[in-house]
C-alpha cells in the first residue's frame, strides 16, 4: 500500500495576486465549500454570511503576509480541472476556509470563543436576512444527512463531491486543517448515500440568494425599549396637558404604546375559536366556517402558541409560501383552529381566518426552529364545491389531505387512465388520507392522481378534485362556462385523460378550478377522422390572473390511456374569453395530414357564423370550421365573424 505524502510543515511561497486572481474565479465554490462544511446550529442567513467572511478573510489573510502561504505540492491534475484550480494557490485559500469552517463548529474554551465563532465582521447586511433558494425535496434530504455528520465528515463529503478529491487528497486536505482523525471522518462521510450532484444545487449556493427582512416588529420593540425612559416624561406631560384627558379629540389612532386587544388576542392559544363535530350538520353555511376542529393536538398549548407566533413574526429560518395575491401578514383576530396533529414527519396546525387558510408544520424529532413551515393560501367566498379538502402535508414528492366533514367517501383516479375504476382512497378517523403522489411536481407526466369526493346525501356527481400546488386542491370541472358540472362519463373523462398532463401550466398560480369543455368538433381534410377542439380555463381564488388554453385533439389510434395530450393552439392570460361572461373562443393550427399535405385548420365556438384567414394563407369558411391547404411554415392571421356582425380575432 503506498504510504500516504506528509504535510509539510513550512510551505512554498506563491505570488499573492495569483492567489487573489485564483479567489475571485472559484469565489463562488469557495464560499459553497464554507456555507457546507459550517455547522447546521448556524441559522441559514448567519451561514451565508459567515461562508462570505470566511472567503474574504483568507484573501486579506494572503494581503497582509505578502504572499499566499500555499502547500508547495501541487495537486495532480486531472481531466477537466483547470490550472488554477490545481495550482498551490487555490488549494491554500481553500484550506484556510476549510479551517475556519472547521473551527466554527468547535466547542467553546473555557467562555472566550475562537475567531471563526465569533459573528463575520465582513460582510454585514443590516435590515436583511439572507439565505439560499429552497431545493427539492431530495437537496432537503441531503441537508438533514450532512446535519447529522461531525464537522469532519462533513468536510470529507464535500470535498469528495465539490472538489472532486481523491481519499489520499481529502485526507492530507483535513489532516492541514487541524484535523485529528482524517479516517474516521471519511468512513463517516460514507455513510451519506446521495449523490454528490446534489451539492451543485442552488440549495446549497450562497451567491444566489434570496432576501428577506428579519424579524421587524421586534426589532421595533427594542428601539422603543431603549426610547422609553427617556420618552416618559414627555408623553405624560403632553396627555395632562391635552383638554379633555384624553388624547384629544379628532385624533382617530391611539397612541404608540397603547394596547391592541385583537392582535394581543390573535396570539392567545385560549381564544382560538374551536368548532365543534356536530356543527356542521346545522350550519346555514357549508364551507371552512362548519369544519369541526380535529386533531390529537387540539390541546397542546405550546405547539399552538409557537403557529401563532410564528404567523405573527415568522423568523428568518421559516420557510414561508404564499398563492398569488394572498396576504401573508399576521391574523386580524383569534382565527379558527381546523387542525393540529402529527401527520407524518411534522406536527401542523391549519388555522382559518375568513380569508386565508394558513398552514404551520414544525419536524416532530427535530428543534422547532428549524425546519419549520407556513403557508398561506387565499379561500374567501368558498361553498361546499371548493372547500371539500385541503392539503395537510406535502413532504418528499408525497401529499396528504384533510377531507371536510361531510365527505363521506374519498376514492383516488388516474385521470390518465379513463377506464380504469377509481380506488378507494383509505382516511384517518379525523379525515387525514393516505399519502399519494405529488402530481406535476417533477418531470414527465405518466400518471395524473386526482381525489373523488363524494358528499353521500346528494343525487350530484362526485366532485374531482387535484392538486396544483397549493393548499386548497383545484376543482374539475366540465360543460360549457355558463353550466359547467362535475366530470361525468366516458367522453369527458378521456377528454380530461388528454388535458391533464397541460395543468403544471396553471400549477402555484392560485387556481381554485379547472373547466375544460369540448367547443367543436372538426372533420378532418383527406378523410383523416374528427378532431375535437376544447378550450380549458383556470379560475383563481383572487379573481384576476385566470389562464386559458384551446387546445386541438387530434384522433388517435391508441388506448385512452395512452393517447397524446392535446395540442395548444392558443392561450390567454386575465382574458375574458371562454369564462362565463365572454363564452365565445376562435383558434386555429397548422395541422399535416396522412398523406404529406399541409392545412390551417380554425374553430370557433357557436357564437361565430364565418371564418377567415389572410397573412400566410388566404381563405374562407361559412359557419365555424375552416380547413385552407397551406405549406409548411405558413403563418395566418385569423378572424371570424359574431352572428350580431362584429369581428374578433383568435385567442391570444
Amino acid at each position: 500500500m503506498r504510504p500516504l505524502p506528509e504535510v509539510p510543515s513550512a510551505a512554498a511561497p506563491v505570488d499573492a495576486e495569483q492567489a487573489g486572481a485564483s479567489l475571485v474565479e472559484h469565489y463562488p465554490r469557495l464560499v459553497r465549500l464554507g456555507y457546507l462544511v459550517l455547522p447546521p446550529s448556524l441559522s441559514r442567513s448567519r451561514r451565508v454570511l459567515a461562508a462570505h467572511a470566511l472567503a474574504q478573510r483568507s484573501l486579506q489573510a494572503a494581503h497582509r503576509a505578502g504572499q499566499a502561504p500555499g502547500t508547495g505540492l501541487p495537486l495532480p491534475r486531472r481531466p477537466g480541472r483547470t490550472a488554477a484550480t490545481a495550482g498551490p494557490d487555490y488549494a491554500s485559500v481553500r484550506r484556510r476556509v476549510l479551517r475556519g469552517a472547521l473551527a466554527a463548529g468547535l466547542p467553546r474554551r473555557r467562555w472566550w470563543p475562537g475567531r471563526g465563532q465569533l459573528p463575520p465582521v465582513l460582510p454585514l447586511v443590516w435590515g436583511l436576512r439572507l439565505f439560499p433558494h429552497s431545493g427539492g425535496a431530495d437537496e432537503l434530504a441531503l441537508e438533514q444527512r450532512l446535519c447529522a455528520l461531525r464537522g469532519p465528515a462533513r468536510a470529507a463529503f464535500v470535498l469528495r463531491g465539490l472538489e472532486s478529491l481523491a481519499d489520499c487528497e481529502v485526507r492530507r486536505e483535513l489532516a492541514a486543517a487541524g484535523v485529528a482523525d482524517p479516517h474516521a471522518a471519511l468512513r463517516e462521510a460514507d455513510g451519506v448515500d446521495a449523490p454528490y450532484a446534489l451539492l451543485a444545487s442552488p440549495e446549497f449556493d450562497p451567491c444566489s440568494l434570496q432576501a428577506r427582512p428579519p424579524d421587524l416588529p421586534r426589532r421595533r420593540r427594542y428601539a422603543r425599549a431603549a426610547l422609553a425612559a427617556a420618552a416618559a416624561a414627555a408623553v405624560c406631560g403632553t396627555l395632562l396637558g391635552l383638554p379633555g384627558g384624553g388624547w384629544g379629540r379628532g385624533e382617530p389612532a391611539a397612541p404608540a404604546y397603547a394596547r391592541n386587544p385583537a392582535a394581543e388576542e390573535a396570539l392567545d392559544p385560549g381564544a382560538l375559536r374551536v368548532v365543534s363535530a356536530t356543527f356542521w350538520r346545522r350550519s346555514p353555511r357549508t364551507d371552512f366556517t362548519a369544519w369541526p376542529t380535529r386533531g390529537d393536538r387540539t390541546e397542546d398549548v405550546r405547539l399552538l402558541r409557537r403557529a401563532l407566533t410564528v404567523w405573527a413574526r415568522p423568523g428568518g429560518g421559516v420557510r414561508t409560501s404564499a398563492t398569488p395575491g394572498t396576504p401573508a401578514g399576521p391574523p386580524m383576530g383569534a382565527p379558527q383552529l381546523l387542525y393540529a396533529g402529527e401527520v407524518g414527519a411534522s406536527a401542523v396546525v391549519l388555522f382559518y381566518d375568513g380569508l386565508r387558510v394558513v398552514r404551520y408544520a414544525e419536524p416532530r424529532n427535530a428543534d422547532p426552529s428549524e425546519g419549520a413551515a407556513l403557508d398561506f393560501a387565499r379561500v374567501d367566498g368558498a361553498d361546499a364545491a371548493s372547500s371539500g379538502a385541503l392539503v395537510v402535508e406535502r413532504a418528499a414528492g408525497r401529499v396528504r389531505y384533510l377531507t371536510a366533514p361531510w365527505v363521506r367517501k374519498a376514492s383516488l383516479r388516474d385521470l390518465l387512465a379513463p377506464d380504469r375504476a377509481p380506488r378507494p382512497l383509505h382516511r384517518t378517523p379525523d379525515g387525514v388520507t393516505d399519502a399519494l403522489a405529488d402530481t406535476g411536481s417533477a418531470g414527465g407526466c405518466r400518471s395524473w392522481d386526482a381525489v373523488e369526493l363524494s358528499d353521500g346525501t346528494t343525487a350530484s356527481q362526485d366532485r374531482l378534485v387535484t392538486d396544483l400546488g397549493e393548499l386548497a386542491p383545484a376543482r374539475l370541472t366540465s360543460g360549457p362556462p355558463s353550466q359547467p358540472h362535475d366530470v361525468a362519463g366516458r367522453s369527458e373523462l378521456e377528454s380530461w385523460a388528454r388535458t391533464a398532463c397541460l395543468l403544471p401550466s396553471v400549477r402555484s398560480h392560485g387556481v381554485r378550478s379547472v373547466n375544460s369543455w369540448t367547443y367543436a368538433t372538426q372533420p378532418l381534410p383527406e378523410a383523416g377522422g374528427s378532431a375535437r377542439w376544447l378550450c380549458t380555463r383556470a379560475e383563481t381564488w383572487r379573481g384576476t390572473g385566470s389562464r386559458v388554453l384551446a387546445q386541438f385533439q387530434a384522433p388517435s389510434a391508441r388506448p385512452p390511456g395512452s393517447r397524446p395530450p392535446g395540442a395548444v393552439a392558443a392561450r390567454a392570460e386575465d382574458s375574458p374569453a371562454c369564462g362565463k361572461r365572454t363564452p365565445r373562443v376562435l383558434a386555429g393550427v397548422l395541422w399535416k395530414s396522412r398523406g404529406g399535405r399541409w392545412y390551417v385548420l380554425a374553430a370557433g365556438s357557436e357564437q361565430f357564423t364565418s371564418l377567415t384567414t389572410s397573412g400566410g394563407v388566404k381563405g374562407s369558411a361559412r359557419g365555424r370550421l375552416l380547413a385552407v391547404p397551406a405549406g409548411a411554415g405558413d403563418r395566418a392571421r385569423l378572424n371570424g365573424r359574431l352572428r350580431d356582425g362584429s369581428q374578433v380575432g383568435a385567442l391570444r
